[in-house]
């Protein structure tokens, strides 16, 4: 008996193995070609290690344009959308799984529908909007409309359903109204998912050009998406591996912020999904 379950095992590791390795091969290719020199970066076949250590394409992002700066402004605008969507969506999660109002599922229905409307239909009548308040070539064109997400809210909400009634209700007794009973007890019980949403929400912002693209054209304020396009040149002419060695970069701090809350992430995850 012990036999079928090691072949299985063994099975399992390879199988493993040969898919983290498919996912690492970009990733080597990535880090080689910035190390190589322009003129030979993108030779074939393609080599997955460095050949030369040619730190020149790092050096030329600095040089071409201010990365910094993008950096500076991709954090703030990441980090202002994360922390507007986790206030927003907890709190209408915790209207949607606490509390009892006329419609509540129909309207949560509705919520839901909306996941399936692609984000580019709406993004004609969105930029009119944002357009007509004036808020083109600020930040608050991008913040506001990623104050809120369908998805987020209902990753809080699965988790909250999950939380027993009871801490509600010895809220109650102590004498804590809805606010308070949200704020001290539910939304630190629903850490887990509201970190899930965090690392989505911060990714999502981190990575975001098609946005940025619609509302932002002044390059003293572009975020990292859309200042790595300075590097390409004049039609697509540019210096590709020092790209290549923007994105390795920019590829970062959301690793960081990944490997700072992986076990909340990971916990989030599991359960997500334990009530519907």
């Amino acid at each position: 008996m012990k036999k079928p379950v090691r072949i299985s095992a063994c099975v399992i590791v390879l199988l493993l193995s040969a898919f983290a390795a498919y996912i690492a091969i970009p990733f080597l290719w990535m880090i080689a070609t910035s190390l190589r020199s322009p003129l030979v970066s993108f030779r074939m076949p393609p080599s997955l290690f460095p050949t030369t250590f040619d730190l020149e394409n790092y050096r030329y992002i600095f040089v071409r344009v201010n990365f910094f700066l993008f950096v500076k402004n991709s954090v703030y605008v990441s980090v202002m959308i994360t922390a507007a969507q986790i206030v927003v969506c907890s709190m209408a999660a915790y209207a949607f799984s606490r509390l009892h109002f006329p419609g509540k599922n129909l309207v949560f229905v509705m919520f839901l529908i909306a996941l399936m409307i692609p984000a580019q239909v709406t993004s004609i009548p969105r930029f009119i909007f944002i357009s007509r308040l004036r808020l083109i070539n600020t930040y608050w064109a991008l913040i506001l409309p990623g104050m809120y997400s369908t998805l987020s809210i209902f990753l809080i909400r699965q988790h909250m359903m999950t939380i027993p009634r009871s801490y509600d209700e010895a809220a109650y007794i102590d004498g804590a109204g809805r606010m308070w009973t949200f704020i001290r007890v539910i939304f630190p019980m629903a850490k887990p998912s509201i970190f899930v949403v965090a690392v989505m929400t911060f990714i999502g912002s981190w990575n975001d050009f098609f946005n940025p693209l619609l509302y932002i054209n002044r390059l003293a304020m572009m975020t990292l998406p859309l200042g790595m396009q300075s590097l390409t040149g004049m039609f697509g002419q540019g210096n590709q591996a020092s790209v290549i060695a923007a994105v390795i970069l920019s590829l970062i701090p959301p690793l960081l912020f990944y490997i700072v809350g992986q076990r909340w992430l990971v916990r989030g995850i599991n359960l997500g999904g334990l009530k519907g």
